[in-house]
């Protein structure tokens, strides 16, 4: 199903957050002069402050207003609105004239040209500009070989041409440097937009479009997808301007060559074929491999939310041998790439020269009389230099364009996901009931089985519901009818009024715990200490370091599971709703917390007495207390009435609500009659306030991203060429010497041979020695061709082997580190090092290093070159090297700087997408959707403010480089005007062409060693990880099977008798594949109390001597848990076994019991004596009804 546009909502809802942006410092580029604008001057006091001290995010220019998240995303959203009911309406007209609906999907593609084809059109226009000024320099120094060669002419239209010389390349610079400022923002302004529409989307998706969607490939497309598609818009305009340059090169040939140029063309149509192989090969490698990537990272983020789980079970050298598995085979697509790569390599380097010597060997066989003159040569030999640029530009794009096609369509795909249907529910009733089923069912997919089957209830405002059954009953099944997430099938359901909903694993939020509860409502503060006290969080208020401004971590990984849900519980109450739907909120606290919860908050005396509450809770002890009892058995309402009706009208359901209450009377015999001694437990809790609490670990807040400061230390880039190979490292600079070498020596070549035949006497002298030297330099190529292939496969070799050690390492040293560290420290910051900082490491580190050598050779080559031509140039480039150098002092202190908060500022938005699909289900039944939307485009904003001063910076940096270099071409023509007729126009050729030629080389040698700085970064953040010295129920995807045994060590039979001792082996031969039942991320697929049976199953199979159960049975009916405890206590009777408890029944018949408070032991016994002693222990088996107290007796839990 298409999505549907009304969802979207409007442009209203992307308004910025009041004094966010004016508050910030704004941006000089739009008062600025027309001078500072096109030379980036007003950039300038960045780079200065940035050489002066480390930048900070607060010294960063702000974006102008259109380039902002907070315009980019509603004017696309608008735009993609427009093409779904475009498609939609296509649709419609094909059926009414075809009788059918044709297959097909809006395009993304589409909507983001009607977005944003006006700025494309003028970055457009610029390249069209910098490419006619490119062919504009040949022509003035072909004029300046003829002035040299013509000596009578000699005069000051020499130098004039010196400076058109200087003029025009100065003019490209400019010109190349707005296109590229334009290109990349808008490149950045897409992939912004993409990611708004993505989590937009994803907030919307319906159930089975979140089974077909893992978390994992939702964060893929947004950090991957998305970026491929930013990588291919910055390409964009070389789709035609390759093209362009290669048609123009090719007609200025013509006309020194003549039809000779057709040759070089035979060669180009012979190399264009083998480079769309060569991309349709890639094509499917990239789809094969993005495949991959997304199991790594799934797996991967569920690694790290179960890592309590794999160090306990000592499962971290299988999950890791699982992970380099699915890498290897990553590694193995990457393999296959760069040996293709190593064409592209020959394509860019060598194919110009191909084309050359096509050319002048067909120039001789045409015309015997032909001969190479200086002009020619040269002439030539700058347009082949231009020529190589779009020759190597041309199978990138086109790679390129088909790795988006693959990018596009799982886009596409995503985005046209079915999502969830208002309809399902109908929210403007205005009856007499708050919420109503009439005949409904319901599933979890629209084909699938029924879940929940003819369901009949009526629910009255105000009322208080309890919704009791076994595991697996449909009780949390009822909720998530209600708030929408489930497919209706039949009947209807009416709601009246807004709704709060916690869920039964608490989801908190990575932010402080006033903000948790307030979750984004203003402050009304005697109503919120009203809540804090009812919610019994003031103890805890106590305890943390910063009381309620404490930042709770990701997932509150460091607060109790008990603490989560009472302020899941308190944030539900906050928020001021009419209905309430509370799934077990009461299973995780202690017994008196419990009871105190149900009395100041859920109960008729409560906070919510007035409130539509609807509680799943196996807490059969508040049934007398509620007013409507929904008994919920295989999917259907078995029983419905009071407490009393249920009691008096079913004998086999009296049974089932007395059951426990006659397993307690087996235990009075232990009881102990006590003294009236209510306050204890007061008076306990009050002495220990004063005292600081030792639990140091949850007083820790949530690390944020880590930013370095100052250079990034040699020994980083020597730890990567360690992982490379120093075998590899020393082949690579041999191979990458020889071939520039070489280059050099075909240029020297064909000086001589121009010079040589400027003075022969004769033409029969002349045809004699060209076949020779056309042999000659052909020679001279070949061995480039081969030096340069060595190089590329030496690379591949050398790069694969550095990606596979560093990864390891990096896995190894995650998976070693303390749980501490996980638990201060978010996922999405781990998930960084593996995702883009590895890409880093995979794809572009060996990259800027190979371009860097080969850029550095490439300039030393060029000045000797124009020295021994022109020895006077010496005197120019000294002190235009002493500025370059001084130059990139100033850009790399700050570029390296504004890299590192970009790279801090990617976090946060992998952080907040992957908390928010965690807690989708929440954020809609509170219907906050709006707002956090307008929290993702605040994260993404931050990121692309970095991308912004990154990108101003570079352009800052390329039009001063350029600038410079300008300087050296303008002093190399102007020398060999001077020098008049002591220099021979071959060596004013052979000069001028290199001098044209060293403008880029400079410029790229330097950008290149920043970026080599820049993102040496990635490799520091990987490193980190080398020196740093739960209550949740975690199921893997996968089967069952593996669930319970992942090292694949026992028998079918043994997991059968471990599911049948967790009273799942019913449960588990109902399921279609039984043991090879698939398992979905994160165990969803399963009710909460399932996973806990599961995750019992798990360690019982282990037969280990010391058993630990951490809340292992909070989640499941008391039954289960009564059949549980029983096998536990009759099967681990030789076993050492650690209980962790709220249920005070669960520990009642263990050997000793150990009391805690504010971290410090405060009792250790058994339970006989404890309760002897009137202590803390005492107080809270009196106040849970377990002891034969006057005053507790006939207390509910």
């Amino acid at each position: 199903m298409f999505s549907n546009p009304l969802r979207w909502g409007s442009q209203s809802s992307y308004q910025q957050v009041a004094g966010g942006l004016d508050a910030q410092k704004c941006s000089p580029e739009k008062s600025a002069s027309l001078f500072s604008k096109v030379t980036y001057s007003w950039f300038s006091r960045i780079i200065i402050l940035g050489y002066k001290k480390p930048l900070e995010r607060e010294d960063l220019f702000e974006l102008n207003e259109s380039d902002s998240s907070y315009t980019v995303c509603p004017i696309f959203e608008k735009q993609w609105r427009k093409e779904v009911l475009r498609h939609q309406e296509r649709q419609k007209a094909q059926v009414s004239i075809h009788k059918e609906s044709h297959a097909g999907k809006p395009s993304l593609l589409y909507a983001l040209w009607n977005t944003f084809k006006s700025v494309l059109i003028q970055v457009a226009l610029f390249k069209v500009f910098a490419d006619i000024l490119a062919f504009i320099s040949p022509l003035i120094m072909k004029q300046m070989i003829i002035f040299c060669e013509h000596t009578s002419d000699f005069g000051w239209s020499g130098y004039g041409y010196a400076v058109a010389l200087f003029a025009v390349v100065f003019l490209q610079t400019l010109v190349l440097q707005q296109y590229q400022r334009f290109n990349m923002l808008t490149s950045a302004k897409i992939k912004t937009a993409v990611i708004g529409l993505i989590y937009k989307k994803a907030l919307l998706l319906s159930n089975v479009s979140r089974k077909q969607n893992s978390t994992g490939e939702i964060i893929n497309l947004m950090s991957a997808d998305a970026q491929q598609l930013m990588d291919l818009t910055a390409n964009l305009n070389l789709l035609w301007s390759a093209p362009f340059q290669i048609l123009m090169a090719i007609s200025l040939l013509w006309q020194e060559l003549g039809p000779a140029v057709l040759a070089g063309m035979a060669v180009l149509v012979l190399v264009i074929p083998i480079n769309a192989l060569v991309a349709i090969r890639v094509k499917k490698l990239k789809k094969s491999q993005t495949k991959n990537k997304d199991k790594q990272i799934k797996l991967l983020k569920e690694i790290l939310h179960g890592i309590k789980i794999l160090k306990l079970y000592a499962w971290e050298p299988a999950y890791k041998d699982k992970i380099i598995k699915i890498r290897d085979q990553e590694l193995e697509f990457q393999k296959s790439t760069r040996y293709l790569a190593v064409f592209s390599m020959l394509t860019l380097t060598c194919v110009p020269f191909l084309v050359s010597l096509a050319t002048f060997g067909i120039y001789f066989l045409l015309d015997e009389e032909n001969i190479l003159t200086a002009t020619k040569v040269f002439t030539s030999i700058s347009l082949f230099n231009i020529l190589r640029i779009p020759l190597f530009d041309l199978p990138v794009i086109i790679s390129a364009v088909v790795q988006t096609r693959i990018s596009l369509g799982r886009l596409e795909d995503f985005l046209n996901s079915e999502e969830i249907l208002p309809q399902n529910i109908e929210t403007n009733y205005a009856g007499d009931y708050a919420v109503g089923f009439t005949n409904a069912s319901f599933s979890w997919e629209k084909a699938g089985i029924p879940v929940l089957k003819d369901l009949n209830v009526k629910i009255p405002e105000g009322a208080l519901v309890a919704v009791i059954g076994q595991v697996g009953s449909g009780k949390s099944s009822v909720l998530s009818a209600i708030l929408g997430e489930m497919e209706k099938l039949t009947g209807v359901v009416q709601k009246k009024g807004s709704v709060a909903y916690v869920s039964q694993q608490a989801w908190i939020q990575n932010c402080t715990l006033q903000e948790n509860i307030l979750f984004g409502s203003t402050m009304q503060k005697q109503f919120y200490e009203q809540i804090l006290e009812a919610c019994a969080l003031v103890p805890d208020l106590e305890q943390l370091p910063n009381g309620d401004q404490t930042e709770i971590g990701e997932r509150g990984v460091n607060i109790s599971g008990g603490q989560k849900h009472r302020v899941s519980l308190a944030r539900a109450v906050y928020s001021g709703a009419n209905i309430y739907l509370l799934d077990d909120p009461l299973s995780a606290v202690d017994v008196h917390v419990g009871k105190q919860l149900f009395e100041n908050v859920i109960g008729s005396s409560g906070l919510l007495k007035n409130k539509t509450r609807i509680l799943v809770t196996h807490n059969l002890t508040l049934l007398p207390h509620v007013d409507l009892i929904v008994v919920m058995e295989n999917g259907r309402v078995a029983h419905m009435g009071t407490h009393q009706e249920l009691v008096s009208k079913s004998k086999n359901l009296t049974n089932f609500l007395q059951v426990f209450s006659d397993k307690e009377d087996a235990h009075a015999s232990k009881r102990i009659n006590v003294i009236d001694s209510k306050t204890i437990l007061e008076d306990q809790i009050l002495e220990q306030k004063d005292r600081p609490s030792l639990d140091h670990r949850k007083q820790f807040s949530m690390k944020k991203e880590k930013i370095p400061v100052g250079g990034v230390k040699f020994s980083i880039i020597v730890k990567y060429l360690q992982a490379f190979g120093w075998l590899w490292v020393g082949l690579i600079v041999a191979t990458y010497l020889g071939q520039n070498l070489m280059s050099i020596c075909q240029n020297l070549w064909l000086s001589a041979w121009t010079k040589e035949a400027k003075h022969m006497t004769e033409f029969t002298e002349w045809k004699q020695i060209r076949s020779n030297k056309l042999s000659i330099y052909g020679l001279l190529g070949l061995i480039q061709g081969l030096f340069v292939c060595s190089g590329a496969y030496v690379l591949s070799r050398g790069s694969l082997a550095a990606s596979r050690t560093v990864y390891t390492q990096l896995l190894n040293d995650v998976l070693h580190l303390p749980l501490q560290f996980f638990e201060t420290n978010p996922i999405g910051q781990i998930i960084s090092r593996f995702t883009k900082d590895m890409f880093v490491v995979d794809m572009r580190f060996h990259y800027y290093l190979r371009t860097w050598l080969n850029c550095t050779l490439d300039v030393i080559g060029t000045v000797l070159v124009i020295v021994g031509a022109l020895p006077l140039f010496i005197l120019a480039v000294i002190p235009l090297i002493i500025f370059y150098f001084t130059i990139q002092r100033y850009y790399v202190a700050s570029s390296r700087q504004i890299r590192r908060l970009a790279g801090a500022s990617r976090s946060p938005i992998i952080s907040h997408f992957g908390e928010t699909l965690s807690g989708v289900s929440t954020i809609r039944a509170f219907g906050h959707e709006q707002r956090f939307i307008q929290q993702n485009k605040e994260v993404v904003n931050e990121n692309l403010v970095c991308f912004y001063n990154n990108v101003i910076a570079n352009r800052w940096l390329s039009v001063r480089l350029e600038f410079l270099g300008n300087l050296m071409v303008f002093f190399a023509a102007l020398l060999a005007m001077l020098a008049g007729n002591s220099i021979d126009s071959a060596i004013v050729g052979l000069s001028i062409s290199y001098a044209l030629n060293i403008t880029h080389s400079l410029n790229f040698w330097v950008r290149k060693a920043c970026e080599i700085e820049t993102n040496a970064v990635s490799i520091e953040r990987i490193c980190e990880y080398e020196n740093i010295e739960k209550e949740d129920p975690i199921l893997f995807s996968g089967t069952l099977q593996m669930n319970l045994d992942p090292l694949d060590k026992y028998s079918d039979s043994e997991l059968w008798e471990v599911l049948e001792l967790c009273h799942l082996k019913e449960f588990v031969q109902s399921l279609p594949g039984r043991l090879l039942h698939e398992i979905s991320e994160g165990g969803e697929n399963l009710s909460v109390g399932q996973r806990q049976l599961v995750c019992l199953a798990r360690a019982l199979l282990r037969k280990t001597k010391i058993l630990v159960l951490d809340e292992a049975t909070a989640s499941v009916d008391l039954e289960t848990d009564h059949v549980v405890q029983t096998t536990l206590r009759k099967e681990f009777s030789d076993c050492t076994v650690l209980t962790i408890a709220h249920r005070l029944r669960s520990i009642i018949g263990c050997d000793r019991v150990l009391v805690l408070d504010s971290g410090r032991i405060i009792e250790f016994e058994t339970p006989q004596n404890l309760i002897r002693q009137k202590g803390l222990f005492f107080a809270m088996t009196t106040k849970a009804g377990l002891t034969q107290d006057s005053e507790t007796k006939n207390k509910f839990l």
